[in-house]
């Protein structure tokens, strides 16, 4: 007599279940296992922090500035301490998106897995490119235009003398807000994917999509006119490359299936 050995996962490749105490535990590793990568990347950051401060820095002086003031004893501390943070943080996401990839995996099917990668691995290349073409583009062209302001009042003259923090928080709020808009091609993808929405019902909210761009980008942008329109249009622009995106990822999904072979049915 053969005793058969009862199977955990299925045929699909996904994993079989795991009692809610497991999942804590794996939880707790991949976030402890970030943390120290976050650790890490933080004390590296930190020895170089008057090098990353002085990359950040660069487009002011670009902007024709030569002075950044600090009118706190501590500011000029905690703004290093906050770039080495920062800097941290997206020198180490690689290794949490990793992380959380391990954590999801297991739970996934096959096809689900071979669906979400693309997206896994693309994801820091589009938030990298945000982030550069807010360092290039926008950050450069928004300090010219609020520096302009420098001018002779009647004898007085009004100069911008703009403080350490300050400005180190203009940059970072610029960096993440262009870094996670480009993130929006991925996140419209996968929840059509899903079946949440459809690509007709995404043409149809171009219009809505247009008025929340500009939402969008009036609270994470200086409230400045050209600074908010600098972020409104390459998010206007990204959701219809989503919607292209889609179109071809549905072509190409219908061909594979139209090619796939129909196996015969067995005669009785």
């Amino acid at each position: 007599m053969t005793v058969e050995t009862p199977v955990t996962a299925d045929e699909d490749g996904a994993g079989g279940k795991m009692p809610l105490l497991d999942h804590l535990i794996e939880l707790r590793s991949r976030l402890l296992k970030s943390l120290l990568a976050i650790g890490a990347a933080f004390l590296l950051c930190l020895y170089f922090a008057r090098a990353i401060l002085t990359v950040l820095v660069h487009p002011l002086t670009e902007a024709g500035l030569k002075k950044l003031i600090y009118t706190k004893p501590t500011e000029a501390f905690f703004v290093e301490m906050k770039v080495a943070l920062f800097a941290a943080i997206m020198l180490a996401f690689p290794v949490i998106a990793n992380q959380l990839w391990k954590f999801v995996a297991p739970g996934l099917y096959r096809k689900e897995k071979r669906a979400l990668l693309p997206f896994l691995f693309a994801t820091p290349i589009l938030f990298a490119t945000g982030a550069c073409f807010a360092y290039f583009v926008t950050i450069p062209t928004a300090l010219h235009f609020l520096f302009g302001f420098q001018r002779d009042l009647g004898g007085v003259t009004q100069e911008a003398l703009p403080a350490t923090g300050e400005y180190i928080s203009f940059i970072m709020q610029f960096l993440m807000a262009f870094g996670i808009a480009f993130l929006l091609p991925i996140l419209l993808m996968l929840i059509e994917r899903a079946g949440l929405v459809t690509r007709e019902q995404l043409i149809g909210a171009r219009r809505y999509m247009i008025v929340g761009a500009f939402a969008i980008a009036a609270v994470f942008t200086p409230p400045d006119v050209l600074s908010q329109l600098l972020l409104a249009i390459p998010l206007v622009l990204l959701y219809e490359l989503s919607i292209v995106a889609i179109w071809f990822t549905q072509r190409r999904r219908k061909t594979g299936a139209e090619a796939a072979p129909v196996e015969p049915l067995e005669e009785a």
